[in-house]
């Protein structure tokens, strides 16, 4: 899956962020970082037929946050919601690097 160029459009403004995709044995794992931390995937599914994506980042930094991003993959893009529970949901995309 690669590195991925990450950027939510949050209300206080964009917030970039790298994303490490990795399939061993048909298991995806990953490591997204950005503003000086680095956080495990908790939890990630790619369906490569619709180019589906969906993955939860449980972020300590600047706050606890459990992010939850969900969209679609198209070659080396892919845009859809992050999900940041009381601060809503906004807009992504993401380039591969």
């Amino acid at each position: 899956m690669g590195t991925w160029t990450v950027t939510a459009k949050s209300p206080t403004g964009p917030m970039d962020s790298s994303l490490e995709l990795k399939e061993e044995g048909g298991q995806l794992s990953g490591v997204q970082s950005g503003d000086g931390s680095s956080d495990v995937i908790d939890e990630i599914t790619y369906d490569s037929s619709t180019g589906e994506i969906f993955w939860i980042n449980k972020i300590k930094k600047p706050m606890k946050l459990k992010l939850q991003f969900k969209g679609v993959v198209e070659g080396d893009t892919m845009s859809g919601k992050v999900k940041t529970g009381f601060m809503g949901s906004f807009a992504f995309t993401g380039k591969k690097a």
